[in-house]
């Protein structure tokens, strides 16, 4: 299965923090990209296993996700 990731760096934490948009509240994060690259592979099956134990096995509806830049 394939998700799409948002990955941002928290300049408070020093590292990337990783959101799956699809996967409502599925977040992970770690120093490196790699590493919460890594670490939101195993937060995605997780969330996956307890959809499917709570007997919701079906994705939520895929998100549309726009990235973009604002200046103000």
């Amino acid at each position: 299965m394939k998700f799409k990731v948002v990955i941002t760096y928290d300049s408070e934490y020093k590292g990337y923090v990783v959101d799956v948009p699809e996967l409502v509240g599925c977040m992970s994060q770690g120093k490196t990209i790699d590493e919460a690259l890594s670490n939101i592979k195993d937060a995605i099956k997780g969330w996956l296993e307890v959809e499917k134990k709570h007997g919701r096995s079906e994705l939520h509806e895929e998100k549309e996700v726009f990235l973009g830049e604002v200046t103000v």
